[in-house]
C-alpha cells in the first residue's frame, strides 16, 4: 500500500517558471502570463523592500499548483491601511477537489497579513464557478464586476474583496476598485 504524497509549498523561484507556464497555458490557455509578467512578479518577491509572496505547490517532484500575491505596502509605509491582490491561484486539473486551493489561498491570506494589509481583493472569471465558491468560503464578498477583463476571450471578472481588519477604517475604499461596477 502506497501512502499517498502530500504537496509541499515552497517560495516561487527563476527556475520554476517554465513549469509554471506549462500549467498556466494548460489551465488559462486564452489569458495565460506571460514569461515576462512571472519574471516581473518574482522580481518583487525578495529582500527587505518585498511587495509580492509567489508560492509553488510540488508532489512527488511535479509541480501541481503555483498562487501570487501583490501588496500595496504596509501600514506603517504612509499610516494608512494597505491592501493586497491576489495575483494568480491555479491548481493541476488532477488536484481539483483535493483542498489545494484552499491551502495556496491560505498562504496567501497569511502573506497578506505579514504585509499589513487591511484587506485582499481578486478578480475572478464570471464563468469560474469553483473559484468563486473557494473565495466565498473564506468570506470574501463580490463586489462588483470588470466588463472584458479577460483578453483576448473579452470574458467579465468578478472582483471580490476580503476585509482583513476589524477596523477597517480608511481602507474600505480601495484604488483597485478603479473602474469596477459596484453592485448596488
Amino acid at each position: 500500500m502506497t501512502t499517498p504524497v502530500t504537496p509541499v509549498l515552497r517560495e516561487m523561484r527563476w527556475w520554476d517558471i517554465d513549469s509554471v507556464l506549462e500549467l498556466e497555458k494548460d489551465l488559462f490557455p486564452e489569458d495565460a502570463w506571460s514569461r515576462g509578467m512571472f519574471w516581473s512578479e518574482l522580481a518583487h518577491s525578495r529582500g527587505p523592500e518585498a511587495t509580492r509572496r509567489y508560492v509553488v505547490a510540488e508532489e512527488g517532484g511535479r509541480l501541481v499548483g503555483y498562487a501570487g500575491l501583490a501588496s500595496a505596502g504596509t501600514a506603517s509605509d504612509s499610516g494608512s491601511a494597505a491592501g493586497a491582490d491576489v495575483q494568480t491561484i491555479a491548481v493541476a486539473r488532477d488536484h481539483w477537489g483535493t483542498g489545494l486551493g484552499s491551502v495556496l489561498l491560505t498562504e496567501l491570506l497569511r502573506a497578506a497579513t505579514a504585509f499589513e494589509c487591511a484587506e485582499v481583493m481578486l478578480e475572478c472569471r464570471i464563468d469560474n464557478i469553483r473559484a468563486q465558491k473557494l473565495y466565498e468560503r473564506f468570506g470574501f464578498e463580490a463586489i462588483g464586476f470588470r466588463r472584458g477583463y479577460y483578453q483576448p476571450g473579452n470574458v467579465d471578472a468578478l472582483v471580490m474583496r476580503l476585509t482583513t481588519a476589524s477596523d477597517s477604517g480608511s481602507a474600505a475604499v480601495s484604488t483597485s476598485e478603479r473602474g469596477t461596477e459596484i453592485n448596488g
